[in-house]
């Protein structure tokens, strides 16, 4: 079954941290972290639609700048997230340039940005025509987990502790549909825009006796189906994928529990290793995790996969340790 989006690390291990997802046939994708960013291609950048900033130190916010620069001039709304102060971080930012030449049309560029702390998020507008200053007041409202919630999709978060606010992230389809690519040409349909009509549609609950207008092959017509026999005919229902992200956290008991709720299940979870074991000292002074403590976690969580990032620069030419020390605890080889 191919999966909706093909999460990818942006950086090799000792670089930046930061997560790509591309999202399969939509032209769409995500970014969680926005440190250096240099090898995604200007075509990977323009197709982020959300990006989801764990903190703003500069190793995971300092692309900001080159994201802005590709994006101005274009129409296009771009969502930012961050924890506690991150809408004062976005502002100061803005406020290094001079804007005094895009009071017009030809630059439509809107910021939204979110800014998320415990049990509350405040968001506001940015208008590139109007020179990025705010518009209005922030707005309030309550937050649990949910960042964002897409028919087909949610994004959620915990706060978690890196003497900072840092977010925790996880991303998870609701359910996902496969197309019978074979089903849909035996009935002599033409594929076109109605499938991802259908996906919707599904997707948004829609009634099961809604009728659905199918182009037939050759452009001979059409065919009239309810959305509960086309649903039995052309596509399998399977369960959601789920990637989860956790980076520049503490090895705190509380840091550990929200972690391992969030990533519950995960089929994927991108998780720091910044330390070996034996340098646990240097990761609790740093408040960062061990190789060990991020395979714990893994495991705890029931993730299906693990791969492990952000590796301090002690280590290269030794990262096969990183890797060895997080897969014993990850397998259970290695529990103490």
């Amino acid at each position: 079954m191919r999966p909706s989006f093909l999460p990818r690390l942006i950086n090799d291990p000792f670089k930046d941290p930061g997560l790509y997802i591309p999202f399969l046939l939509k032209g769409r994708a995500m970014l969680f972290d926005l440190g250096e960013n240099s090898t995604l291609s200007p075509r990977d950048l323009l197709k982020v639609s959300h990006v989801f900033v764990t903190h703003t130190h500069m190793d995971h916010f300092i692309g900001f700048d080159r994201m802005l620069r590709l994006m101005l001039g274009r129409q296009k709304d771009l969502h930012l997230f961050g924890p506690e102060g991150f809408m004062d971080n976005v502002e100061g930012k803005l406020g290094g340039y001079a804007w005094n030449l895009v009071g017009n049309d030809a630059y439509p560029l809107v910021l939204k940005v979110t800014e998320v702390s415990a049990g509350r998020m405040k968001s506001r507008r940015y208008q590139c025509r109007d020179r990025f200053r705010p518009a209005g007041d922030p707005t309030e409202s309550s937050f649990a987990r949910t960042l964002l919630a897409e028919p087909s999709l949610t994004v959620s978060a915990s706060v978690l502790d890196h003497r900072i606010p840092c977010l925790g992230l996880a991303l998870k389809e609701r359910f996902h549909i496969h197309i019978l690519k074979d089903r849909v040409a035996s009935m002599g349909a033409a594929p076109g825009p109605w499938l991802g009509q259908f996906k919707a549609a599904v997707y948004g609950g829609r009634a099961p006796d809604t009728v659905f207008q199918v182009p037939r092959a050759g452009g001979s017509g059409e065919t009239r189906f309810t959305l509960e026999a086309l649903q039995k005919q052309i596509a399998r229902i399977t369960p959601g994928q789920k990637i989860a992200y956790i980076t520049d956290t503490a090895y705190t008991p509380e840091n550990q529990q929200r972690i391992v709720s969030l990533a519950e299940d995960a089929d994927h979870l991108f998780i720091e290793a910044a330390f070996l074991e034996e340098d646990r000292a240097a990761a609790e002074e740093k408040a960062h995790l061990t190789a060990r403590q991020a395979g714990r976690i893994a495991r705890l969580s029931r993730a299906r996969r693990m791969t492990i990032f952000h590796f301090s620069p002690r280590y290269r030419g030794r990262e096969d340790q990183l890797y060895r020390e997080a897969e014993e605890a990850f397998s259970g080889r290695q529990l103490s």
